[in-house]
């Protein structure tokens, strides 16, 4: 990865971070919303933003939500970043911390029934 993508990527990450922050107008949008990661395609054209919700209710309309208003966010993103253009946002559900939360629930499980030697 190019250290312009790498720049623009860590730029993006945090100008999300702090548009999310501020609160979007949006009924739908609700609960602890986390970016977890920003990707931006080597050709500039689209970057992927994971993001995280809690509680897991929320997280379909939620994300819903903030894909609706994903024209606005990459303008107020345009305002914090310095960069000639910015590559269109595309918002995605990550699940992986709750995937890996459900594991170790599990392996606490199986660690409380076997037998203390």
């Amino acid at each position: 990865m190019s250290r312009r993508i790498e720049q623009l990527t860590a730029d993006i990450e945090r100008g999300v971070r702090d548009v999310l922050s501020k609160g979007l107008n949006d009924p739908r949008v609700s609960g602890l919303i986390t970016v977890t990661s920003v990707r931006v395609l080597p050709d500039m054209s689209r970057a992927f933003i994971d993001i995280s919700v809690l509680p897991e209710e929320k997280q379909e309309l939620t994300l819903h939500g903030i894909a609706s208003a994903g024209s606005w966010i990459r303008r107020e993103v345009g305002e914090i970043v310095r960069a000639r253009t910015l590559p269109q946002f595309v918002f995605r559900l990550d699940t992986r911390m709750k995937k890996e939360a459900a594991i170790i629930r599990e392996l606490e499980k199986v660690r409380a029934l076997k037998p203390a030697q």
